[in-house]
């Protein structure tokens, strides 16, 4: 487009020529087989991107020394030759669609995968581990350094043979050579530790021999954590200093942030702004203005990803989680549909804690296809076909968007005057605006389908269905809080002046609850919409905070960014913590808790929040029952009115409503063959 012309000019890096300026960065799946070859869920996972319009794709770190470099539950590898022709296939795949390639070459050190470590310990640069709480790793032998060196310089002339563009060499995010670069980790005294010029020896090192491996005309990529944000880390200007060790031989730059213990700032936590950490890339790009710098951090918006090029902040930009959510970014911007982005919301829930958390493979709330996106628009409807859709949440809106795409007459009802049900309500709060992206989106997929009507403010009737007669009914009615029977709870929430609130009371009412000097609040529920609640008081300097969970922890149920971002919050603003404590009476200005010991406590507020999760919430599901057995109609109830959970689970619910379209589809197909076959006989 005309407007983004930055996001469109070609680049070239010496023998490589890129298309535009977006990239995708390595990031783990755990897709791959277990024996670290590709499948074709996979490839086909990278091939979306591709034909999407993204310019370099980097596939997600590879091992070249296993297992003691291996990261993660399953992780390709380049170790030996038998992996080149997955990778070449990988290769030929992506440049059919006009995109060049790279890989990451990585070593885990104290960060590698335990279960795969055959008994052996981890090494790093020193006895420190890689995060607090993991095992302790040993050091490395400085011949056995040297081995490692030699088999970086493997890994990258393999990357070559194997049909890449370009290699990447990591060196940031607590693994092996930020384990040497930081003085967080390296505490060796000899030629490898101590000064800036030791700790960087090894990154040094390394990018020469890759350098010798791969020759003079192949381009080589360095990522690293310009600040690891952590006390007695690598600063930014830290950084610089050392990036004059060994980014000579480097032609790009990808300036990354944080280590383990700052997670939230690696893969960037919800409330942080579109590309956030440009002006890290800033600095060094004005330090190193020679080289190609690649920036990224929560980048989303066209406008602002142009910004950052026509600052001259960076060369190039790096949508990782926006790719997962977007594969089409670059095509949708380049053709002018940039209100039908499906950006990605930061939650990292599929992505980041399923990976690292949970040891699954990557899913993503806002896309329920990771792998084929589309597809299922090839196969349109062969029979005419109505769907009633009630409820205008979040799963409603998939459900009748993916039910349309693919000819289904869908009417959707929704009650209120919005769309977005829970979703748009908790988007309310500040620091967490972004989930209205993907309504947004949403609605905007909606208003492009001619054969979806959606009706606001109308709450659905039973009797409503005999004059529709759907094919197909979906219950998307989502939740309401749940309110257990504590003493003097209803009593309080019945009243018209009180200080006692559920979730919804500020969520509807934001207007209501804007002061926060001098305010005593209390908060009951150490869940996701607890510490929701939390975190807008505590960052808006409310005098004193306080949350209750009955639960031995707060956030159990979190993703991992989330849950550290929250816990730093807690920790940075002094919230008060009771864990392991149940409220037992509500009182109008004060809450009866009782502790693990058995103790009671008064806790007093001006606003007490109750927030104790949510429940189903399907009143119409038994007449809806009842009418479809007799009418013989196919009914589904899909989202929070099943099941009290996450965005996520409901939209692929949503989305798994047209596999049963399809199945109806098949039935009323063979049922007219069969009527016409009857009538001929």
């Amino acid at each position: 487009m005309e407007k983004y012309t930055a996001l469109f000019e070609p680049l070239t890096i010496k023998r490589m020529t890129l298309k535009n300026r977006v990239i995708m960065p390595p990031m783990g799946t755990n897709f791959a087989n277990v024996d670290g070859s590709f499948n074709e869920e996979h490839m086909a996972y990278y091939e979306q991107r591709a034909k999407g319009g993204t310019a370099l794709i980097t596939l997600e770190n590879v091992c070249f020394d296993y297992p003691m470099g291996t990261n993660g539950t399953t992780q390709l590898r380049m170790d030996n030759d038998q992996y080149i022709p997955g990778l070449w296939k990988f290769n030929e795949k992506m440049h059919a669609y006009g995109a060049k390639t790279s890989v990451q070459i990585n070593h885990a050190g104290a960060s590698a995968y335990g279960l795969r470590l055959e008994g052996k310990q981890a090494v790093s640069a020193s006895d420190v581990p890689s995060k607090k709480g993991n095992p302790i790793p040993r050091p490395l032998e400085v011949a056995e350094i040297y081995e490692i060196i030699d088999k970086y310089a493997q890994g990258a002339l393999r990357a070559q043979r194997a049909g890449f563009d370009c290699v990447e060499i990591h060196a940031g995010h607590s693994y092996l050579i930020s384990q040497f670069l930081s003085p967080l980790y390296n505490k060796r005294t000899d030629e490898f530790g101590g000064s800036k010029e030791n700790r960087s020896r090894f990154a040094k090192l390394v990018v020469q021999a890759v350098r010798k491996a791969v020759g003079p005309f192949f381009p080589i990529s360095v990522r690293f954590s310009a600040d690891e944000l952590l006390e007695g880390g690598n600063t930014l200007e830290d950084t610089l200093d050392v990036l004059h060790e060994f980014a000579e031989e480097a032609d790009i730059l990808n300036v990354s942030a944080a280590l383990n213990d700052s997670l939230q700032y690696q893969i960037d936590k919800m409330n942080l702004e579109d590309g956030w950490r440009s002006y890290m890339a800033k600095a060094v790009k004005e330090r190193f203005p020679e080289k190609i710098v690649i920036t990224s951090g929560n980048i989303r918006s066209p406008k602002r990803a142009a910004e950052i090029l026509e600052d001259g902040d960076a060369d190039l930009l790096a949508m990782g989680r926006g790719l997962i959510a977007e594969p089409n970014w670059v095509n949708k911007v380049q053709n002018g549909q940039e209100h039908l982005l499906r950006k990605c919301i930061s939650c990292n829930i599929g992505c980041a804690d399923h990976r690292i958390a949970k040891s699954r493979p990557i899913r993503c709330t806002v896309n329920p296809d990771l792998y084929y996106e589309d597809d299922y628009k090839q196969t349109m409807l062969s029979q005419p076909m109505k769907m009633v859709v009630i409820g205008g949440g979040t799963a409603g809106l998939e459900a009748a968007a993916s039910a349309a795409e693919i000819g289904v007459e869908v009417e959707l009802y929704e009650q209120k005057s919005y769309l977005g049900g829970l979703g748009h309500e908790i988007a309310r709060f500040p620091d967490k605006k972004r989930i209205d992206d993907f309504i947004t989106y949403q609605i905007n997929r909606c208003e492009e389908l001619s054969n979806l009507s959606i009706h606001l403010n109308q709450p659905f009737h039973i009797n409503e269905l005999s004059e529709k007669k759907p094919d197909i009914i979906v219950n998307a009615t989502g939740a309401t809080p749940l309110l257990p029977p504590i003493k003097g709870l209803s009593e309080q929430l019945a009243k018209t002046s009180r200080h006692v609130f559920s979730i919804f009371d500020i969520l509807n009412h934001m207007e209501d609850f804007q002061e926060f000097e001098g305010k005593e609040i209390v908060v009951i529920g150490g869940g996701a919409v607890g510490l929701d609640v939390v975190e807008y008081y505590a960052e808006r300097g409310a005098k004193k905070v306080s949350i209750v969970e009955m639960q031995g922890e707060l956030g159990k149920d979190l993703d991992l960014i989330t849950k550290l971002s929250m816990m730093e919050i807690v920790n940075d603003y002094g919230v008060n913590v009771y864990t392991s404590t149940r409220l037992l009476e509500v009182k109008e200005d004060r809450f009866i808790v009782e502790k693990s010991d058995g103790k009671l406590e008064e806790l007093s507020f001006d606003l007490g929040f109750v927030c104790l999760g949510m429940r189903a919430h399907a009143p119409l599901l038994p007449e809806l029952e009842g009418y479809a057995k007799k009418t013989n109609t196919v009914l589904l109830n899909i989202g929070d009115s099943k099941v009290a959970r996450r965005i996520m689970e409901g939209t692929r619910e949503a989305r798994d409503v047209i596999e049963e379209v399809k199945l109806l589809d098949k039935h009323l197909s063979e049922s007219k063959k069969t009527t016409a076959l009857q009538s001929i006989y």
